[in-house]
């Protein structure tokens, strides 16, 4: 007579199909203690940024480009102050350049903006200068003391 097997004995056996965290957390803690233990080791990097130099010598004549908080132009030369636009910037700076008792291309233009000034304002202005031939185009900074 052949053995039966008793109804229901294989299905009670079922293999689990669930992943065992434990271990993953336990690395996971021993991760979390090494980072934490090196983290005050190291030290941050360094990074070594330009120096302003002064001059030997400061130029005789400078054109000062001022943006204040509205965007607006002003151009400066000594005692004289000239309002400006963007689109004329570049004519006025030339005859500026070209006036007589200068050193003409050589002049540095100065651009002076206000903090609250948008970045693009600047870009455009410097822009607009280099387009027009203006060789010496550079940014006035306030130091901090």
């Amino acid at each position: 007579m052949p053995s039966v097997a008793p109804k229901g004995r294989g299905r009670g056996r079922r293999t689990i199909a669930e992943i065992n965290m434990v271990p993953f957390i336990d690395v996971m803690l021993v991760l979390l203690i090494i980072f934490m233990v090196t983290a005050p080791l190291i030290s941050p990097s360094v990074i070594n940024l330009p120096t302003v130099g002064k001059a030997a010598k400061a130029p005789d004549r400078i054109i000062q480009v001022t943006i204040d908080k509205n965007e607006d132009l002003e151009l400066r030369e000594g005692n004289t102050k000239q309002a400006a636009t963007l689109r004329n910037l570049a004519p006025q700076v030339q005859s500026m350049l070209q006036a007589p008792g200068g050193s003409g291309a050589d002049t540095p233009v100065i651009i002076a903006a206000d903090k609250g000034v948008k970045y693009e304002t600047v870009v455009k202005v410097m822009d607009t200068l280099q387009r027009a031939g203006v060789q010496r185009v550079g940014l006035s900074v306030q130091t901090t003391p």
